[in-house]
């Protein structure tokens, strides 16, 4: 039966981020995710996932001037001492959190390099990333993003994204899978998470359109959930999704897989 975790950068906004731990515990979820936690002291963190009996199941690396627009760095000539940097602040929260895995959002595609140069910037920065993490015993992730909600985002399909594990080369990366996304580019959800499971680390969902949760759009989850199953992905899978009303109104989706 899948396991899910509850992305309380989305989820529980009912309530201030500090209190969303307990309200995903009260709901049942045992797993939780959220995009930063750098504006968190990391004790704050530690003792909400203790007090609730949560598992922190990933965060993202540091992705820039985020209010200003940027989606990553880790594609941006020049930006590499940075990018660095924020491993290194990534890992010390992932190790006291005891988070198992980061995901790199690559950015937006840069102006005034030639493709080459981005994309050698960017397969270097993830060697370092893979190798770093490796040594921690962390996983690195890599997402693909839709083009409509993100235009000009680097990585907008799932062929996109394996192809450039390939150029990175490195056993410690793996492909996160988010469904909305790839529902909006690419669609053909069951047959692409079978055929490249091994490959996938961490997967994401909201239905779609409107980013909401499971049942409120076009995707037939139970279908979807028992084709994961049956592909034997033994992962996480994020609840990544903008309530359509309050959380918990929401989650009749849920109770099934309690």
């Amino acid at each position: 039966m899948p396991k899910f975790s509850a992305n309380l950068t989305m989820m529980f906004n009912e309530v201030d981020f500090p209190d969303r731990f307990e309200r995903a515990s009260r709901a049942g979820f045992t797993g939780v995710e959220y995009m930063f936690p750098y504006d968190w002291p990391k004790d704050q963190l530690v003792n909400a996932l203790e007090a609730n009996g949560l598992r922190q199941v990933l965060h993202n690396l540091p992705a820039g001037d985020w209010a200003a627009g940027e989606r990553g760095i880790a594609c941006l000539p020049g930006r590499e001492g940075e990018f660095q940097e924020g491993v290194g602040r990534a890992i010390e929260y992932a190790k006291a959190l005891q988070c198992p895995a980061l995901n790199c959002l690559v950015g937006l595609t840069p102006g005034g390099y030639d493709a080459d140069k981005v994309r050698n910037t960017l397969v270097s920065n993830l060697k370092f990333a893979a190798a770093t993490l490796e040594k921690e015993d962390i996983l690195l992730l890599v997402e693909a993003l839709n083009d409509q909600d993100i235009p000009g985002f680097h990585l907008v399909g799932t062929r996109d994204t394996l192809g450039l594990l390939d150029d990175v080369g490195h056993p410690n990366i793996r492909l996160q899978y988010d469904i909305y996304h790839m529902q909006k580019m690419e669609g053909d959800l069951i047959t692409t998470i079978a055929t490249h499971v091994a490959r996938i680390g961490h997967i994401q969902l909201a239905d779609n359109p409107g980013r909401h949760e499971p049942g409120t759009g076009e995707i037939n989850f139970p279908n979807l959930f028992r084709a994961i199953d049956a592909a034997e992905y033994n992962g996480w899978i994020g609840c990544e999704y903008i309530p359509a009303g309050t959380t918990e109104e929401g989650l009749g989706w849920f109770t099934p897989y309690k």
